[in-house]
This record gives C-alpha cells, structure tokens and sequence, in this order.
C-alpha cells in the first residue's frame, strides 16, 4: 500500500547518506504513522496529524528514546517528502534520561566468558569487550578487519559513519584463532550464521550473553552494550586518557564518553574524598 511513500524515503534517506537500516526503520515508522490516523497517501497528511500522533505517544509514556525515534522519521517525511515547515519548538523532541550505563566487574566479565561454553559465542563476546565493539560492529566484522600483526580491529562503516581501529588483545586474537581452526576457517563474514551463511542477527548475540550472565550468577541487567561500557570504563580506571578512550570507542561528540567519569571505581582512578585529607584530619 504505501510502496511508492516507502521507495521515496529510501531515495531521500540516500541523497542524505543515511544508513540503509535508518531508511528502514523510517519506513516501518511511517507505515505505523499512517495506519493508526488512517491515511493512504501523503496528500492526505496535516501539520496536526503529526502533532496528534506525537502528542498521544508522549502522554502514552513511551521512553524518550521511542518517542524521539518516532520524532525523527515523521519529521523526515514531512520536511523530505512534503517540504513542509517543521517547527520544532511546536513539536519538540524528549530529554532522554540520562541513566548511567550497566559496567561489569573485570570478575564478572571473566565470569561470562567462563559460563559461554560455546567456542563461537565465547570468541564473539571477548571481542566485544577486547576492543569496545557495538553489537553491529561485531556482527559485520570479517576475517580481513583483524590485524594479527598489529593486535587492531578495523571498524568500518560504524554507527558514526567514520571508519578507525580498536585494540585486539592478546587473549581474544587466541580465542580469535581456536575459533577460526574450529569453524572452518571463514574467510569473509568472520561470525556468520550457521544457518543463512549470511551476517548474525543482533539480538542472538544479546540472548546468549544473557543466558551467560545467568550462568554466572550475574543479576544486572544486561545488554551487549555492558561489554562495551566496561571496556571504556576499565581502560578508564588503569589510567588510560579519556581521549585515546574516545578514539577508541569512535565517539563523536566527547560527552558520549565522559559518562565513564561517572561510573568508574574512583579509588582505582585515585581520588579521594576532600574527607580524608592530613588538613581535614588535623582539624
């Protein structure tokens, strides 16, 4: 039904260089849009259809972050493809909540890849954490990204659309190597699916490092992103300089990496409370 609107976001979305899975995404988005106020063609929409629609998912209690993705493709559809006047002061995004990120002990970290039995999954998990890797990034590895000679991973293609390289450690480029012996020596996707040959699902990575955590004893709640967060957050605590941190995990914006300041052990980075000062106990 809405073919025609879906092809004309995809064309958009690339003159833009946007990714295809935003294009995508954008496009589910839109179809649910129109669905639930009940219109088939664009020339149908209104200013206050997206208000309306926006407004009801607010007050619904999405969280900010469904909410501003809802924002972000209905306001692409109608200043792309309607050259609308898109005022966001009228239609605002959300804060988002800036709760602190999930971090694993070093213990704990050992802990799940001891519980991950599976030779594959083990090799996967360690890389995460080896070198700060998203889910994404580690799904679309391949065999020519990790440097035996260098102990690197080339990122290509990541979240922020600029390609760099992240720290391969001497442990994982092992694992890395069993893996590769065990699985028969792929030589493109470097974890494929053993089923379609082609690129893994994200959420499979997610579901077994779950059912790892839970093998362990771990009770946080988890998402592949905590292997990231603790390897940003313990490069942090042995002194690494937040910069090199930032190169590292590919962040744009310094804020981004800053939230480690937050969450690392304090007593590792060597501060002290004003408390324990030789002043503060002379009196």
């Amino acid at each position: 039904m809405y073919e025609e609107i879906f092809e004309s976001i995809r064309v958009a979305a690339a003159k833009r260089n946007l990714k295809e899975s935003t294009a995508g995404a954008y496009c589910r988005t839109v179809k649910y849009f129109m669905d639930t106020i009940g219109k088939v063609s664009l020339a149908e929409l209104t200013m206050e259809d997206a208000e309306s629609f926006l407004m009801e998912k607010q007050l619904s209690g999405v969280r900010p972050e469904t909410y501003n993705h809802y924002h972000s493709a209905i306001k692409f559809l109608y200043r792309r493809l309607l050259k609308a006047l898109w005022d966001d002061d009228a239609i605002p995004r959300m804060k988002n909540d800036r709760s602190l990120p999930t971090v694993l002990t070093k213990a704990e970290v050992e802990a799940i890849l001891a519980a991950t039995k599976n030779l594959k999954h083990r090799a996967m998990l360690a890389t995460m954490y080896s070198g700060g890797l998203r889910v994404s990034e580690l799904v679309h590895l391949h065999y020519d990204d990790i440097s035996r000679t260098h102990h690197s991973i080339h990122i290509r293609n990541s979240k922020s659309r600029v390609d760099r390289y992240t720290i391969l450690a001497d442990r994982t480029l092992g694992l890395l190597t069993e893996y590769w012996f065990a699985c028969g020596k792929p030589r493109d996707i470097l974890f494929p699916s053993s089923y379609s040959g082609s690129y893994l699902d994200k959420n499979t990575v997610n579901q077994f490092l779950k059912k790892s955590a839970e093998k362990a004893g771990i009770k946080k709640h988890l998402s592949t992103h905590a292997l990231r967060h603790s390897f940003a957050s313990h490069l942090l605590e042995s002194g690494c300089d937040i910069k090199y941190i930032q190169a590292l995990l590919g962040h744009v914006d310094p804020k981004s990496t800053e939230v480690y300041l937050h969450v690392s052990d304090k007593t590792l980075l060597g501060i002290k409370s004003p408390f324990d000062s030789p002043e503060a106990e002379r009196g």
